[in-house]
């Protein structure tokens, strides 16, 4: 079992990721402070992301754009569906 926190996303008391997921200061601050679900929900989210908004991530534009949902989603108001998401049935 991995290291314990308190999750910055969900506020509950979880496992910890195994290692820093992102490079950076926000990779490191994720690490610190987000449990291993609230990285999981992040995924899909990103994934949703990338699928609606045809996103590149090898494009600079795109990661940038990427990097700011994550800061939301993690740490902010939150990062948003596009508005004509559907769910899939």
């Amino acid at each position: 079992m991995g290291k314990q926190l308190t999750c910055a996303k969900t506020g509950e008391q979880t496992e910890g990721l195994d290692r820093q997921p992102y490079p950076g200061e926000l990779g490191k601050k994720i690490y610190e402070t987000i449990g291993k679900i609230a990285w999981g929900n992040w995924l899909r989210h990103q994934t949703m992301l990338i699928n609606e908004y045809r996103l590149t991530p090898i494009e600079e534009k795109d990661r940038k754009f990427l990097e700011a949902e994550m800061e939301k989603f993690f740490f902010g108001e939150g990062s948003q569906r596009p508005a004509e998401f559907q769910e899939p049935e």
